[in-house]
């Protein structure tokens, strides 16, 4: 379509005397030598100009063939869903069991043969002594009543059972134990000596002792059984506890030496 505009255009178009005219494209080249007076010596190559052309138009018209074969989009093949089908194998079927072969029939032995046995002569019995002729019943009768009969033996009578020995006495029941006591107001114990530096550092806690009462009430032996965590307050409920009367333990009507516990408490005024 452009190339045949331009060649009617250019056609109409009158040729200016004293211009030179340019030199054809390979579109326009036959239309402006067909618009031009014809030259001398150019006349041969008008059907050489014309197929060219016609080649250019060709290859214009095939471009743009080419071009909007091109542009149109290609549309992406359609994919389609497959379809897979799950078939369920069949187990294949077992062999059946072939039948338990019969046993092979037990041939018999033969009968072995019996040799004959030749029985062996009975071997000659020897001859027998002559038995001895028995005493006869007159002469054992008499030699009984010769014979003294011997002693019977009289059996000794049975012992007397020997005298079963006297039950044990039963040793009487201990008597219960009275624990010792401290806290009798008679005793007038004398109350711990608070230390005055304990006093000052704000010390306080409870001390328990474990005391041995004597018999006669007095402490034997003082242990700490649980400390107040402060070595002079366990010191000063010692030193109290030594000068101290105690009510022995009793059990029955005698006194007896026993085990306390005599607990001591320091604690400060205000606290």
């Amino acid at each position: 379509m452009n190339a045949a505009s331009q060649a009617i255009s250019i056609s109409a178009a009158p040729p200016q005397p004293g211009v030179q005219a340019r030199s054809p494209t390979r579109t326009g080249e036959a239309v402006q030598s067909a618009a031009s007076p014809v030259r001398p010596g150019r006349h041969k190559r008008l059907p050489e100009r014309a197929g060219l052309g016609a080649l250019v138009i060709a290859a214009h018209v095939a471009g743009l063939l080419a071009l909007t074969y091109l542009g149109k989009p290609v549309a992406p093949p359609e994919i389609r869903p497959i379809q897979i089908a799950f078939i369920p194998l069949e187990a294949p079927p077992q062999p059946e069991a072939a039948p338990p072969t019969p046993p092979a029939p037990v041939q018999p032995e033969p009968p072995k043969k019996q040799l004959a046995v030749r029985p062996k002569p009975p071997k000659p019995l020897p001859p027998k002594a002559p038995a001895e002729p028995a005493p006869s019943t007159s002469q054992s009768a008499l030699t009984a009543q010769n014979t003294d009969p011997a002693p019977v033996q009289e059996s000794a009578p049975p012992a007397a059972p020997a005298p079963a020995p006297p039950a044990p006495v039963a040793a009487p029941a201990a008597a219960p134990i009275v624990a010792a006591r401290f806290d009798a107001d008679y005793l007038n114990n004398p109350h711990p000596t608070y230390p005055p530096l304990s006093r000052r550092m704000r010390e306080e806690g409870k001390v328990m002792l474990r005391v041995q009462v004597s018999p006669d009430g007095r402490p034997s032996q003082i242990e700490i059984s649980r400390s107040s965590g402060f070595e002079r307050l366990d010191n000063a409920a010692r030193q109290a506890v030594t000068r101290w009367s105690f009510v022995p333990a009793r059990q029955g009507d005698r006194n007896v030496e026993a085990w306390v516990l005599v607990p001591i408490v320091f604690k400060l005024e205000g606290n």
